[in-house]
C-alpha cells in the first residue's frame, strides 16, 4: 500500500493522505480493467508522473529527454499493460522504437481521460489547512448590577401601524 511521509502529529487523521490514495487506487483499477477488456471509444488516457521517483523503470534515452516529468498517452497504440499492486507497466512507441515503462502509482501526478472530461492532480506535497485560531471575543462591558438602578429595556420587532 501506498505510503507517503505523514503530515499530521499521530493524534489527527491524515485525511490528504488517505485521499491521495484512494484517488490512486481508482486510477490502480481502471487501468487493471483496460488491461483486462482494453480501452473503450472514445477514451484516450494521459498519465503524468514523477521520472525521478523511486520505482520508476524507463530506458536511458526517456531517462535523459524526461529527467523529472513526463506524460504517456494510452489510446490505440499501446502494449503488454500490466498492473500491479504498486505499478503498471506498458509498452509503447518512442520516435518508432517499442520501450518498456514501469511507473509506480505514488509517482503519478496527473491522471486525464479528455473524453470523459475527468482530471485529477496528485501532490505529495498536499498539506491540510491550518485551523484558524478562534477569534478573539471583545472585551466584555460590565453590566449594571441591580443595585445601580439599571433597567432592561427590552428590544421586540416594531410593528408599522
Amino acid at each position: 500500500m501506498l505510503r507517503t511521509v505523514e503530515t499530521e502529529p499521530p493524534d489527527r487523521i491524515d485525511y490528504p493522505r488517505f485521499v491521495q490514495e484512494a484517488l490512486r487506487d481508482m486510477v490502480r483499477r481502471v487501468l487493471g480493467e483496460i488491461a483486462v477488456d482494453g480501452m473503450p471509444d472514445p477514451h484516450c488516457l494521459y498519465l503524468g508522473f514523477r521520472t525521478d521517483g523511486p520505482g520508476v523503470e524507463l530506458p536511458g534515452p526517456l531517462r535523459d529527454q524526461y529527467p523529472e516529468e513526463m506524460t504517456i498517452v494510452l489510446q490505440h497504440h499501446y502494449w503488454d499493460l500490466e498492473v500491479g499492486e504498486d505499478a503498471f507497466s506498458v509498452s509503447l512507441n518512442f520516435n518508432a522504437v517499442r520501450r518498456r515503462l514501469t511507473v509506480p502509482f505514488a509517482a503519478l501526478t496527473t491522471f486525464n481521460d479528455p473524453p470523459a472530461e475527468f482530471f485529477l492532480r496528485f501532490d505529495g506535497t498536499v498539506a491540510p489547512p491550518t485551523p484558524e485560531p478562534p477569534p478573539e471575543r471583545p472585551p466584555e462591558r460590565p453590566r449594571p448590577s441591580s443595585d445601580e438602578g439599571g433597567e432592561v429595556v427590552p428590544f421586540g420587532p416594531r410593528r408599522r401601524r
